[in-house]
Formats: C-alpha cells, sequence, structure tokens
C-alpha cells in the first residue's frame, strides 16, 4: 500500500502532463486544417503533361 504514496501522484503529473500537452497543441492550431491535407495528398499539381 505504500506504493501508492508515489504511484498515485505519479500518475496524477502524467495526466496533467498530457492535458497540458494537448491544450498547448489547441492553442497552437495543430487541429485548424484537418481536411486540407487529406485534398492536398489528392491533388496532380506536381505532375506535368
Amino acid at each position: 500500500m505504500d506504493v501508492l504514496l508515489y504511484l498515485v501522484p505519479m500518475a496524477l503529473l502524467l495526466g496533467l502532463t498530457g492535458l497540458a500537452a494537448f491544450m498547448w497543441s489547441l492553442k497552437s492550431g495543430q487541429y485548424d486544417d484537418v481536411e486540407g491535407a487529406a485534398l492536398r495528398v489528392l491533388s496532380d499539381d506536381d505532375i506535368k503533361p
């Protein structure tokens, strides 16, 4: 049971770190254009006739 004194704070710290990374990615605009990359793959702009 003594190990819970270490594991619970570590789990909370890891969870908060993941939440902070997710909030940073939202703030920096990582999810703004989710359809643009999918459509860019389908375009044939680099092929010259």
